[in-house]
């Protein structure tokens, strides 16, 4: 078994590979074909499909629980105020700047490296699947969720984003609505007391006050916001429809179809969620995952970001190397000693995770 030393610089090069290989969701087909050739330079057989890789520990047991591991190797397109190349791995100061080097990147090769740490180990309580997924950043439709079809049941999960390596317990939902408020057209010149805009108003004015019963005691209540107003082509027209938007933030107290049904309930207007799969997610304080993480001094918080955690319907902790703030950010980097830290105590947590068993 490869040594903890040689398996962080292994990670750290990859990361560079990864940062100079263009990876935008649903065009990562070069970046997972980095992570195949990892694979196969430490001899473990692996799986892909679409852009997405992953692969089990050697003595994977059916009769065994299974935990996953993952992170995502997609990043957004680097906006226009970076002063360096975003596809080039640069260090500086002990900084490696590129772009996806800090989401995911470098949470990625850390949870790498600690799956090879584990994959040989006989005596594991727990079966490891780690997956390096496609399309997080655009929730798209062949990433994380389109795998665990392929997968067995799935007892809990770290899911690999930069928190500092502090422990995300809990995780924002997301529930976008497109509402129609309806009203009568008619020419701007006569009375209509049916104007769409009009009737907007207190659905408008609804969204802003209407306050959820249940609230998190890691993520707070659930936030709505109205984020588009759209209605009308021509001054001296009233249209037929006046269409918002709105942004709902689900803390984990609600799935999105009870959110849903509590607004359908409430309002007249017809509302079409975009998609319901988004959800909240959390993992007790009492989870072992958790104690293990506490026990070497890491706090735990709620995170309002949303990641692949959103898919699972198993209980997961957001947790890796880097800082949420730097993602998508320009200039996007990742301390060479935040991987190196990640690493060791990922196995850390995961040992003291499975002495517990």
């Amino acid at each position: 078994m490869k040594s903890i030393e040689t398996l962080t610089q292994e990670a750290i090069a990859l990361l560079k590979n990864l940062i100079e290989t263009e990876s935008f969701s649903s065009e990562e087909e070069h970046t997972a074909a980095l992570i195949e050739k990892w694979f196969t330079q430490n001899n473990i057989p692996f799986e892909r499909e679409n852009n997405n890789v992953w692969a089990y520990n050697k003595t994977f047991d059916k009769s065994k629980p299974t935990l996953l591991l993952n992170s995502h190797h997609d990043t957004v397109r680097p906006n226009q105020a970076y002063t360096k190349d975003p596809l080039k791995a640069i260090v500086e100061d002990g900084k490696l700047y590129g772009l996806g080097s800090n989401d995911a990147g470098g949470c990625l090769v850390s949870l790498l490296a600690t799956f090879a740490h584990f994959y040989s180990n006989e005596k594991l309580p727990y079966n490891i699947v780690m997956v390096a997924s496609a399309e997080e950043e655009s929730s798209g439709k062949n990433g994380l969720n389109s795998v665990l079809k392929h997968l067995p049941k799935l007892d809990c999960a770290i899911v690999g984003e930069p928190t500092l390596m502090q422990l995300a317990i809990a995780e924002k939902g997301l529930l976008v609505l497109d509402v129609i408020v309806k009203g009568t057209p008619s020419h701007a010149a006569h009375q209509n007391e049916d104007n769409p805009i009009y009737n907007a108003i207190p659905v408008i004015e609804w969204f802003n006050s209407f306050k959820f019963e249940k609230i998190s005691e890691q993520l707070g209540p659930v936030k709505m916001t109205v984020t588009q107003i759209n209605a009308g082509k021509q001054h001296n027209v009233v249209p037929s429809q006046c269409d918002l938007v709105v942004d709902i933030r689900v803390n984990d107290c609600y799935t999105n179809s009870e959110i849903l049904a509590i607004i359908k309930k409430q309002l007249t207007a017809e509302i079409n969620p975009r998609s319901m799969h988004l959800n909240a997610s959390s993992i007790p304080v009492a989870h072992g995952l958790v104690q293990a993480g506490i026990a070497l001094g890491r706090t735990t918080y709620g995170s309002p970001t949303l990641s692949d955690q959103s898919v699972l319907s198993c209980q997961s902790l957001k947790l890796g190397p880097g800082e949420t703030l730097r993602s998508h950010s320009a200039d996007e980097f990742i301390f060479i000693n935040e991987i190196e830290e990640g690493i060791q105590l990922y196995i850390k947590i995961l040992t003291d995770f499975f002495e517990q068993q």
